[in-house]
């Protein structure tokens, strides 16, 4: 009887360890660093000159104006304001056209904001205490730079004129300002009133975010897209406006959703795509100097929160906090439109092998390949177009007569693809990126004819030579032996006459037949689509089939 119950004692030992080992598990589940990531709407060669904000009506009532802290999270100036149009500019002389309802650069015109200003020289330590004094000033601001504030007047379009100003106007302590190569202006759209300024440097950017009406979650339209989130403004070395949507997690999930996947999709598909687009955005933190991520397929197509609809919205707030881990580890979730039978390990793709990026054989998708816009496809090169491809790549090619696949991986998808020139000269494309950018095709899976004859004649078409055609010799036209496929080749027919031999036909035609569109690493979107709607998958189930080993949570 001790033994029975010292057995049955080890067992429910044994039972409250594991579930404590569960609980535990669930209790580490994955925690981001940030609940706010930052998004780069315009950049580099899209930076904007002037950048216009508009509240979305009955969802915001006006804006106020801060910076991040090292956490990410807002740090208010003290300025709000109620208008609920405004336009960020460079600190250069703008002029407004009403036409395209933007500034341009400039001096003349109906509406024009100088970048000239008459700046007291008394700091002041809160917004509040500086707007008190501006106003006694006509056209008097705020402007923020280096940790302070100071009282501003005045948009003139040239320092002469300033200066002007304060010498007929014999005001004491004051200089003629035009703010630093990092300055940015707000002002009402569509006039020249400047509500505020900040300089900072490089240490810190001015951002505005919107205010609350009556405890609405406030939306803002951007260029023609409703974001929720505030906006990052910043200039490089005098430049016009970088601009980043400072965006919680969750909302920026919920403008990648229905812009990676069709806002009538299957809701679990939907919460697949929403784990994956939450992870992703979390593994990438950093990936662009000065945010996170694009807007673009280079990361994660993101557009804000106009497709968003009720279904989309329940897919993240369905799955919120949830990320795909390894190990414990934050996993990169890559995803792609369709597989074409099978997605591929990530060395066969790119560079390293990433455990949980394995290629799987996908029998999910023979139910979408009739809905799939583009499943099915085939590229046609002649040996001119193909050879014209390689050498506008800069590859010193002849003319390419074979096209084949060398080398499959072990899930059926093309690893290697040989092309051959007419010297004997190899081309060798190995990878699954390469592959594609060198023959321009839509995905790895795929198989390549070739049409066009390889036999040689001698004396015209009735007399075929036979046998292994790289033991041929034949006489070139200045009588010196030339091995086969070597410049144009001669014979010597039986009335002795020297004749043209024809040599590998240079006008084949490759055609690439192949199924599939994107890289066939991780998540097919199209097959998670069919996962869920024909096959009654659950996201989580639709995530482990397409990534090995992986925890969701």
């Amino acid at each position: 009887m001790k033994n029975v119950l010292r057995r049955l004692f080890h067992l429910i030992l044994s039972a409250v360890i594991l579930i404590s080992a569960a609980v535990l598990q669930t209790a580490q589940a994955y925690t981001p660093p940030f609940t706010t990531v930052k998004v780069g709407l315009y950049y580099g060669s899209s930076a904007l000159a002037s950048a216009n904000l508009q509240n979305v009506t009955g969802a915001g009532s006006g804006y106020q104006f801060g910076t991040l802290d090292g956490s990410r999270q807002f740090v208010p100036l003290g300025l709000s304001t109620a208008e609920t149009k405004l336009t960020v500019l460079r600190d250069r002389n703008m002029v407004y056209d009403s036409a395209g309802n933007c500034y341009t650069p400039g001096s003349a015109g109906t509406i024009v904001v100088g970048c000239y200003h008459v700046q007291l020289n008394t700091s002041y330590a809160t917004y509040d205490s500086a707007q008190a004094a501006a106003a006694a000033y006509e056209k008097g601001f705020v402007k923020y730079s280096g940790g302070s504030f100071y009282v501003c007047f005045g948009d003139f379009i040239s320092q002469d004129e300033a200066a002007a100003y304060i010498t007929v106007s014999s005001i004491q302590n004051a200089a003629v300002t035009s703010g630093s190569s990092n300055t940015v202006t707000v002002v009402k759209t569509g006039t020249d009133t400047i509500l505020f300024e900040f300089e900072n440097g490089t240490t810190s950017y001015l951002v505005i975010s919107p205010l609350s009406s009556g405890g609405t979650k406030c939306q803002t339209w951007f260029k023609g897209y409703k974001y929720y989130g505030g906006f990052q403004y910043s200039r490089t070395s005098g430049g016009d406006l970088t601009v980043i949507n400072c965006v919680n997690i969750e909302d920026y999930t919920k403008g990648v959703i229905p812009y990676e996947m069709s806002n009538t999709w299957p809701v679990e598909a939907l919460k697949a795509q929403a784990v994956c687009a939450r992870t992703y955005v979390l593994a990438n933190i950093g990936k662009h100097s000065g945010f996170d991520v694009c807007t673009t397929e280079d990361c994660q197509v993101y557009r804000g929160v106009s497709l968003s609809n009720a279904t989309t919205d329940a897919a993240v707030d369905q799955t919120a906090g949830k990320y795909l881990t390894y190990n414990g580890q934050l996993c990169v979730a890559y995803y792609s439109s369709c597989d074409g039978g099978a997605t591929e390990s990530s060395e066969n793709v790119w560079a390293s092998a990433v455990p949980y990026l394995r290629g799987v054989a996908d029998p999910y998708e023979k139910n979408i390949t009739s809905i799939a816009s583009g499943y099915y496809w085939t590229v046609t090169y002649t040996s001119s177009s193909i050879t014209q491809r390689l050498r506008s790549k800069g590859y010193n090619c002849s003319t390419i007569v074979s096209m084949a696949v060398t080398q499959t991986t072990a899930v059926g998808n093309v690893y290697k693809v040989t092309l051959t020139d007419d010297t004997g000269k190899t081309f060798t494309f190995t990878k699954g990126e390469s592959i594609r950018s060198a023959l321009g095709v839509s995905s790895i899976h795929f198989t390549i004819t070739a049409s066009g004859s390889d036999d040689l004649y001698v004396n015209g078409s009735g007399s075929v030579l036979t046998g292994d055609q790289e033991t041929y010799y034949a006489v070139g036209g200045s009588g010196v032996p030339a091995l086969l496929g070597q410049g144009q080749l001669y014979a010597v027919d039986g009335s002795g006459n020297t004749v043209p031999v024809g040599g590998e036909s240079t006008d084949k035609t490759f055609v690439i037949s192949g199924a599939g569109k994107g890289h066939n690493v991780g998540m097919s979107q199209w097959g998670a689509y069919s996962m869920a709607k024909y096959y009654g998958k659950t996201y989580d189930q639709i995530l482990t089939f397409y990534f090995t080993g992986v925890t969701v949570g």
